[in-house]
């Protein structure tokens, strides 16, 4: 990545009540991430940060214009786990 972008890639994670269910029964976890960030680069990103597999990132564009990746987590590895650090379940 260049210009040290994949420092800079996730902004902070999505804490309402749909993004916590998601956490507790699909293993995935919501970020808010950099509108210029790939798939590819969330994806390291979020394996280098929590020490995790991501098996699959999908990316939205919200109706406030910001970009949402959704992160599904490798079965091995809890999105708790990742919740717990981020302080959000």
């Amino acid at each position: 990545m260049v210009n040290g972008m994949e420092e800079n890639v996730i902004m902070y994670p999505v804490t309402t009540e749909k993004a916590v269910w998601m956490i507790e029964t699909q293993n995935s976890i919501q970020l808010i991430v950099r509108k210029d960030a790939t798939k590819a680069q969330i994806k390291k990103s979020v394996e280098d940060e929590f020490q995790v597999k991501v098996d699959k990132v999908n990316v939205l564009i919200t109706p406030r214009g910001m970009k949402k990746a959704i992160i599904k987590l490798k079965p091995e590895f809890k999105a708790d786990d990742i919740a717990a650090k981020l302080k959000i379940a």
